[in-house]
């Protein structure tokens, strides 16, 4: 932690600030929620070249976590895994349902990505969250 002993800054790639003919689809996608209105934080200069980009010394963090180990622990707690049927990170719920616990429950969205759940109201399956808790919170 050099930045702690007062050592410069140093960033890595996070989300696009442009996207280019070359920009993958996942970029594309992040670009679309970060870099606009819709994510409600659209800096400019400096600020906005750092938005969404991790420090180089908080990626060791990043890469030693693993949210999957002793999920099967949390049974017999329900879980709710909820993906949409386009996004890039839907193989970590099915990777995250497969490895956890009974009760379980895998919910694939249609038509919907990764950060489309964040803040599209109409693929949010509201209806699928309050039957869960509803049916699993006790009053």
């Amino acid at each position: 932690m050099a930045e702690f002993t007062g050592a410069e800054t140093v960033y890595i790639p996070g989300t696009v600030n442009e996207l280019t003919a070359e920009t993958d689809p996942v970029q594309r996608e992040f670009f679309d929620f970060y870099r606009t209105s819709r994510g409600a934080y659209t800096p400019k200069g400096e600020e906005a070249e750092l938005t969404t980009k991790p420090t180089l010394s908080s990626a060791i963090k990043f890469m030693n976590f693993y949210p999957f180990n002793d999920i099967e622990t949390i049974s017999p707690r329900p879980m709710l895994f909820i993906a949409g049927d386009k996004a890039h990170s839907r193989e970590f719920s099915e990777d995250a349902y497969k490895r956890a616990g009974e009760p379980k429950e895998l919910y694939i969205v249609p038509n919907a990505g990764h950060v489309d759940l964040y803040d599209r109201v109409n693929l949010i399956p509201f209806d699928k969250l309050t039957d869960f808790f509803r049916g699993n919170l006790s009053s």
